[in-house]
């Protein structure tokens, strides 16, 4: 079997193990896409429902770190777990916070003409929301909230994924999906300064973006697969340790 036909399985592999949630996940991107195509929404408007995104992840990885607690922690590791909690949630709250405020800047400076963008991405809000309102892309804002809600429940908390990863995980775990969201803000910027709004543009950044996205949902929850089966062997091993010394 050639390396692509390999990769291609396991790729297939890894959807199928969770496919409730990446189809949530390719539901809720292409509402953009339909956006674009029947309704006319602007560069700036995809680029805001993706900056929006942003914060939605940033909320449900605090959510995630309050509901840390991994099953390998030994009886007096977990106390240390939780009291470690009171640390890097407010740390990862200000770093992740500062650095979506970074995103706004580039969304409301550069893009942000329509709706007072030069105000960044504190002020008129009123004018965003009723842009945002007006042209629909809140439907947008709100099924991608809640495709990331329904991945937590189904595969972070029913699936037991708070017990295979760490608080140091978690830290940087939303980094790598915000940095695709990033290089979508930025080639949306550069590109609507160069040829304005044209649509096969923007059916181009989405589509990247959410491949993109597909793949970063499709290996976090591969890493933390391998982390269960990682468990599973130490403890085979402890146990035929125990059992060698016994005999």
């Amino acid at each position: 079997m050639s390396d692509s036909q390999s990769n291609f399985l396991a790729s297939w592999s890894e959807f199928s193990e969770h496919r409730a949630s990446a189809i949530s996940l390719l539901i809720a991107n292409a509402v953009p896409l339909l956006g674009v195509l029947f309704w006319n929404w602007s560069t700036f408007a995809i680029v805001l429902i993706y900056w929006a995104e942003n914060v939605v992840i940033g909320l449900i990885n605090v959510l995630k770190m309050l509901c840390c607690s991994p099953s390998d922690e030994d009886a007096s590791g977990l106390p240390w777990q939780h009291a470690a909690k009171l640390f890097f949630v407010p740390f990862f709250t200000v770093h992740y916070g500062l650095f979506c405020l970074v995103h706004g800047v580039f969304v409301f400076v550069l893009l942000g003409g329509e709706g007072g963008g030069f105000e960044g991405p504190l002020g008129n809000w009123d004018l965003r929301f009723a842009l945002l309102k007006e042209t629909g892309a809140l439907w947008a804002i709100a099924g991608l909230t809640i495709s990331h809600l329904f991945s937590f429940v189904s595969n972070y908390l029913l699936g037991g994924e708070y017990r295979r990863v760490t608080l140091s995980d978690l830290m940087s775990q939303p980094y790598g999906r915000v940095v695709v969201l990033h290089l979508a803000i930025l080639f949306g910027a550069f590109a609507t300064f160069a040829l304005g709004s044209p649509i096969w543009l923007l059916v181009i950044l989405i589509v990247g973006k959410t491949a993109l996205d597909l793949r970063f949902h499709l290996r976090e929850h591969k890493v933390a697969s391998e982390k269960q089966g990682d468990h599973r062997h130490d403890g085979q091993n402890r146990g035929n340790e125990g059992f060698g010394a016994g005999t």
